[in-house]
């Protein structure tokens, strides 16, 4: 692709806090940003050059941001991969492309690919009915975590099951949808990797950070992780070895666990700029969403080292009312979102607390 020059229009699919950060990120560079959203007030839009309000499949609207747009991006991965599709057939370049989100919007088939290109994973089956869900548990050892294989995120959409016949009941439990079946994972701590592939296949990768987790949502990453030199490595091969899977355009992030003899499996991939990588925007060189614009548009990818130590903890619901103390701490980069309403578990900013390496 050929570099993109200051003022064309980047369409992004997704009006949320990422999607907004995206936007800023652009208007550093030079861009324009057209954000394609269902929500009339979404965030990324009062930072945007324009808002289509339809939805992602909308034949028109998709149409309309064609015709503006030099390339689109999405700001997450549940947006329906046909409609990256459709805004192909119409001319426009899409990074990453609609086989990253179909991939990762099912979890079999996240998990399939994976395995298949040298990514390890823990032992799973898929499931479509009760009886299948306790014969998948069997096998796995009766103590098994059981998701959904569409639509959940942020711990929605699964639970555990310690036995064959409470596996049944989940199943039912979850709405008697097809599932994926996993075998625990006995792992010493989670971490995670940033990585970004540009049009002409270069690659880079953030120093890892170590996340951890409440209910299934990101709480606190803490970057750089403190590793062994031999699981950065480990952690850049898998990422390389996922992106070049993908034929990847853009920033990815990758969930993985590490286990006590120093291995690592995923657990999953992001198609985007991730929660775990909002350290960077603090501590890197250039940050995540920086370096998905530059990929997208075809610049040259950024220096991806790390500046600082960071501490990021998402601030939930009315913990946003910290923000005059916050804001008062000389070590503490506010960022707020600009949603509306403070509801019990939404994500409504983030806080890094910066100290030097």
């Amino acid at each position: 692709m050929t570099p993109l020059p200051p003022g064309s229009m980047i369409g992004i699919l997704g009006g949320g806090q990422l999607g907004r950060m995206l936007s800023a990120a652009a208007a550093r560079l030079g861009f324009d940003v057209t954000i394609l959203d269902p929500e009339p007030d979404c965030p990324a839009a009062r930072v945007s050059a324009r808002h289509l309000v339809a939805a992602y499949d909308d034949i028109e609207a998709l149409r309309t941001l064609a015709g503006l747009s030099a390339v689109v991006t999405v700001e997450f991965e549940n947006v329906p991969a046909v409609a990256l599709e459709r805004l192909m057939t119409l001319g426009v370049p899409v990074a990453p492309g609609p086989r990253a989100l179909a991939i990762a919007q099912d979890r079999v088939d996240e998990k399939t690919f994976l395995n298949g290109v040298g990514a390890p994973t823990v032992p799973f089956e898929a499931a479509s009915d009760r009886e299948g869900a306790a014969r998948a548990a069997a096998q796995l050892g009766g103590r098994v975590l059981i998701k959904t294989r569409r639509d959940g995120y942020d711990g929605k959409g699964q639970s555990w099951a310690t036995s064959p016949d409470q596996a049944a009941s989940v199943f039912a439990a979850l709405g008697g949808r097809p599932v994926i079946v996993e075998a625990p994972a006995v792992f010493r701590r989670e971490l995670s990797i940033i990585a970004a592939r540009g049009w002409d296949g270069a690659f880079a990768a953030y120093p890892l950070a170590e996340n951890e987790h409440e209910n299934g949502v990101l709480r606190h990453s803490i970057a750089p992780a403190e590793t062994a030199p031999g699981t950065g490595r480990q952690a850049q091969e898998i990422a390389g070895k996922v992106l070049q899977g993908l034929d990847y355009v853009g920033v990815a992030g990758i969930e993985l666990f590490e286990l006590e003899d120093g291995s690592l499996l995923v657990n999953e991939i992001a198609p985007r700029v991730h929660n775990s990588g909002h350290w960077t925007q603090d501590g890197a060189a250039t940050d995540q969403f920086e370096q998905q614009i530059r990929a997208v548009v075809g610049w040259p990818l950024g220096p991806v080292h790390a500046t600082a130590r960071v501490r990021m903890s998402n601030l939930l619901g009315d913990e946003i009312l910290q923000w005059p103390v916050l804001a008062s701490d000389p070590a503490c980069r506010l960022h707020l979102y600009g949603k509306r309403e403070a509801r019990a578990g939404r994500k409504m900013a983030h806080v890094n607390r910066v100290s030097p390496l």
